[in-house]
């Protein structure tokens, strides 16, 4: 008599939740697009949140494009400004809008091309520049008036965001990341620009990637990654997702 053995299949462990260290909280907020009276009011309801939560060591973060599109980019700008000041833990991550118009300010006339596309007409208008004046002009008129109208303080501002940052299990950056590159090797055009290659990936990437770049009606939530664009311009709702220990939540206007 033959003796069949039978093996229990062994399943792979669950991966445990992903958390932040001890004793800290994050707020990440999403592509603001100009919309600075969105940008207030989520601020408010993250102060409200952060004080009803009880004291703990709270950053926030933005994950890329202050300007362009919405009707108020300077004064985004300058509200991101004044809490950098107030509050330097701040983090600001550089999305592509940023690299447009900090290219387009450096004198790079092919660059203004996109530039205009992608909203860079509203930017110079909440700078002082006249409807009638922007839709005369060619690019290269376009690329001398970033340069005039917009303080270097400004450009300066933005050229130092950080690419990406990383805490406890999640990687914040712009756009996403590159599959099948580790973390500390992505190329920053990736992190700032890459969209289906990374939105439909199903591979571990290491981290949680929380991510702006792409909009959806709703917070994407998957396994590998966060995406909390909602489309402020357009949509009126900026969002922001919260995250401390295990916990994640969102807020939006």
């Amino acid at each position: 008599m033959v003796l069949k053995r039978f093996f229990a299949r062994k399943e792979s462990p669950a991966r445990p939740p992903a958390a932040l260290p001890a004793g800290k909280r994050v707020y990440a907020i999403g592509d603001i697009h100009g919309r600075d009276d969105l940008l207030g009011a989520l601020i408010d309801k993250i102060e409200a949140d952060d004080g009803a939560r009880g004291p703990v060591e709270t950053q926030i973060l933005f994950l890329g494009d202050l300007p362009d599109r919405g009707p108020a980019p300077r004064k985004v700008i300058e509200r991101a400004m004044a809490l950098a000041t107030a509050k330097p833990e701040t983090v600001f991550i550089k999305g592509n809008h940023e690299e447009l118009m900090i290219r387009v300010w450096d004198g790079d006339r092919p660059t203004a091309a996109t530039f205009h596309r992608a909203g860079g007409r509203e930017t110079l208008l909440s700078y002082g520049v006249t409807a009638e004046q922007y839709d005369s002009w060619d690019l290269g008129e376009v690329t001398d008036a970033t340069t005039r109208v917009v303080p270097k303080a400004h450009i300066d501002f933005l050229r130092a965001f950080r690419p990406a940052y990383r805490l406890g299990d999640y990687f914040f950056t712009h756009a996403g990341v590159r599959p099948g590159i580790a973390l500390d090797d992505q190329d920053e055009k990736d992190l700032r620009w890459i969209r289906s290659d990374f939105i439909e990936s199903t591979a571990d990437f290491g981290a949680v990637v929380v991510h702006g770049h792409t909009i959806r009606d709703e917070v994407e939530e998957r396994e590998n990654r966060i995406g909390i664009d909602t489309g402020a311009y357009a949509s009126g709702r900026l969002t922001a997702i919260g995250l401390e220990g295990t916990d994640r939540w969102y807020l939006s206007t």
